[in-house]
């Protein structure tokens, strides 16, 4: 199962970084749709696609029923890549902090966040056994 959810993991890493979906987001969804006031104007969509130049992807993938087979599935994961400059300005890093709530999930990456004070490249998000392939696939995206 392991092998298979890092390729499948992999490949959509590889396609999400290519493609770059602008995806809408539910306002109903949102802390607004519930009533916590932020103050200021919302955009558009009330979301982070709604800044200039910030491009966000995001991939499902769901394969497979019945019980879980390892090597086979079925499969339940996904990948959300933001791009905080877009794809055509990732050589411009932008300021960056981070800040861990409860100690739990990987930061890959926080050590040069810490720093630097900088980030370079995509915010990937993903399943806690994604980590790993989804981190490879952005490597290889940007080699």
């Amino acid at each position: 199962m392991y092998l298979i959810q890092k390729a499948i993991l992999a490949s959509a890493g590889s396609l999400l970084m290519s493609l770059l979906a602008i995806l809408p987001a539910v306002a109903a969804d949102r802390s607004m749709g519930f009533g916590v006031d932020f103050g200021g104007t919302p955009g558009r969509w009330n979301a982070i696609t709604d800044v200039p130049g910030v491009s966000v992807g995001h991939v499902t993938l769901i394969s497979g029923q019945g019980v879980l087979r390892r090597g086979e599935g079925p499969v339940r994961t996904g990948v959300t890549a933001v791009l905080p400059r877009g794809q055509d300005r990732m050589a411009e890093p932008v300021f960056a902090g981070l800040y861990s709530m409860n100690g739990n999930g990987e930061l890959t990456g926080s050590y040069w966040v810490a720093e630097s004070g900088l980030l370079s490249g995509p915010i990937m998000l993903t399943g806690t056994t994604g980590v790993g392939a989804v981190r490879s696939a952005v490597a290889d995206w940007g080699a």
